[in-house]
């Protein structure tokens, strides 16, 4: 195990070659990335592993490979925003298939109703994220009639959603005027879209390339959309320019705080 020489060190050289390589393999999305950010991922990640702790549930077992694709993953969408964004918890729970979670919702007649959900992943407010392995190897990039999917983005898009205190679509950003920005292409687009997953669903009209679970809520859209974005831009773009030139301006840093 690594584990341990990560958190003493952060260079991207604490990353052995040859598991770095095999991360790359498994997720071509990341290795598709310009070289500068290939050097940056691998050196972010060395950073998050040093920080941060992974924690198997239900018998799954931590190794190298497991905590580093993870790891790969989910600093992309912090790849020149900054690790800071995700200081807020430290713990990543990791379960071998998807968990059935028991919920309770009061509808509004004030009648209980307890059911049960069964998840891929789930990001706490300052708190962990769990994540099922199987899931995320089931990363694609949705080229052909696929759809894009990864569960480790989903779910750290929406840690940096929360960082404001709302799962509202909309990450902090510096100003009113940003924020009315973003609320106004988010909200349009996520109307679209959920008019044409009714269109699909209902009337048998054109699938949606994105998974239609986006269409569940406003900050569901926004991160299912970031999954598009992130392992296959160049149709994500053709699919939805604005969200692209919104997401860009936010995820390059420049409408950060």
């Amino acid at each position: 195990m690594i584990l341990n020489w990560f958190r003493k060190r952060t260079s991207p050289a604490d990353v052995p070659d040859g598991l770095w390589q095999d991360v790359l393999a498994q997720f071509p999305f990341l290795a598709a990335r310009p070289a500068p950010e290939v050097i940056r991922l691998r050196t972010l990640a060395a950073q998050f592993l040093a920080t941060k702790e992974f924690n198997g549930a239900n018998g799954f077992v931590i190794t190298d490979a497991v905590a580093l694709a993870i790891a790969a993953q989910a600093v992309l969408p912090v790849l020149r925003l900054g690790l800071s964004w995700y200081d807020d918890f430290v713990g990543i729970v990791v379960h071998p298939g998807e968990v059935v979670a028991r919920r309770t919702a009061t509808d509004h007649d004030g009648v209980v109703h307890d059911y049960e959900e069964i998840l891929s992943g789930e990001a706490m407010h300052h708190g962990p994220v769990m994540l099922s392995w199987a899931d995320v190897t089931r990363a694609n990039s949705g080229d052909g009639d696929g759809e894009p999917y990864n569960v480790v983005i989903h779910e750290f898009v929406h840690k940096i959603d929360m960082r404001d205190g709302a799962a509202d679509g909309c990450p902090p950003l510096p100003g009113p005027a940003a924020r009315r920005h973003w609320k106004s292409v988010m909200g349009s687009e996520y109307e679209a879209f959920r008019e044409c997953v009714v269109l699909a669903e209902r009337f048998g009209g054109e699938r949606t390339w994105l998974d239609p679970y986006g269409a569940e809520s406003i900050d569901e859209f926004f991160a299912v959309a970031c999954e598009a974005y992130f392992v296959n831009r160049p149709r994500f773009e053709a699919e939805f320019p604005r969200l692209a030139s919104l997401f860009d301006r936010f995820f390059n840093g420049a409408a950060a705080p």
